[in-house]
């Protein structure tokens, strides 16, 4: 007659400390990712400036883009040497 042999406690253990660790890292790397996504819509990252009200040429508003003010806008950048 054999003997029925089933999980070892060692073995719930090993698998309940790295479900726990699996958990940790999904809310950090979820958590982490607000901030990827608020830099990226950036007006900045976009290639724009903040500026107060309007742009100087018409269709030169970056819609969408995060990190101004309420009164600003963001618009784009364009200069032929560089960065303004």
């Amino acid at each position: 007659m054999k003997k029925a042999q089933g999980i070892s406690i060692n073995v719930i253990i090993i698998a309940a400390i790295a479900l726990l660790v699996l958990v940790i890292l999904a809310v950090l790397v979820l958590k982490g990712g607000t901030n990827v996504n608020e830099e990226t819509n950036s007006c900045i990252a976009k290639g724009g400036k903040c500026t107060d009200g309007w742009c100087e040429n018409d269709g030169d508003q970056i819609f969408g883009a995060t990190g101004c003010d309420d009164s600003m806008v963001c618009c784009k950048l364009f200069s032929l040497g560089g960065e303004e």
